[in-house]
């Protein structure tokens, strides 16, 4: 099959898990802009109001299903909606998850239950979700999981040792899913650092200068800018597959 560029993603179509946060919204909001029907997968909140706001000028038919990426069950009743509903998932992008501050040296702030939860949220629920829709993403023959992961990963730094640990293991399967799939479906993670989200709780304004201020860039990131490069994945940067794409103002550095 070819991987050369292409300008539009008419046909397509991409499920977005998270799709109610700030970077699956807005990836969300690129790829409908190119013609692609979107399907906001998410817990909570009036997932139908914000597919019905979606770019939709190319007849799309965006859609909201309501899924728990920790409940695989609930996973596989989305990934048949989708089947029966619209016969195909060209793109999986994981942007779901949490996360809460734990410093690095309070080893007793992180408990097994929170060890559990971390891994449980960020690691096995990608997976799980990628499980769920592979059949779909394979048939296609020219899928694309985006796995929306963290700098984190391979810092160690980020909100909780866990956390980072999770993150890690997501870069790690999928470059391994990323051969084990090809050459039907692509795996890639995009690597943020600090985004102005909301993610990790209790992170406001202060935190964000303070970010900035060490950033080489000069500022955090924003939602789009993880978005934008979602959609050149999908779009122009088509002859890549496992591997990271760091989206960080130069944080890591």
């Amino acid at each position: 099959m070819s991987f050369d560029p292409v300008s539009r993603l008419d046909g397509k179509v991409a499920v977005i898990a998270g799709g109610l946060g700030a970077i699956g919204y807005a990836t969300a909001v690129r790829l409908a802009a190119l013609g692609a029907t979107c399907v906001l997968l998410h817990r909570k909140g009036d997932g139908a109001a914000r597919a019905a706001a979606l770019p939709s000028a190319h007849g799309q038919r965006h859609a909201a299903i309501r899924a728990d990426i920790v409940d695989t069950a609930s996973l596989n009743a989305a990934a048949a909606e989708v089947q029966a509903t619209l016969g195909r998932c060209d793109i999986l992008v994981n942007s779901a998850g949490h996360t809460q501050p734990v410093p690095a040296a309070d080893l007793d702030a992180l408990t097994d239950e929170l060890i559990d939860d971390m891994v449980r949220a960020n690691f096995r629920g990608v997976f799980a979700t990628i499980r769920a829709f592979a059949p779909m993403l394979k048939a296609s023959g020219d899928g694309l999981v985006a796995n929306i992961s963290s700098i984190a990963g391979f810092t160690g730094v980020g909100s909780n040792l866990a956390y980072v640990a999770a993150k890690a293991g997501l870069d790690v399967v999928g470059d391994a899913l990323a051969k084990a799939l090809a050459p039907a479906v692509r795996v890639v993670s995009v690597s943020p650092g600090a985004v102005a989200s909301g993610f990790v709780p209790g992170r406001g304004a202060e935190f964000a200068d303070k970010m900035a201020s060490t950033t080489p860039l000069g500022r955090i990131g924003q939602p789009d800018d993880v978005a934008a490069t979602v959609e050149a994945l999908a779009t122009t940067m088509r002859f890549v597959t496992g591997t990271r794409i760091v989206v960080d103002g130069g944080r890591h550095l």
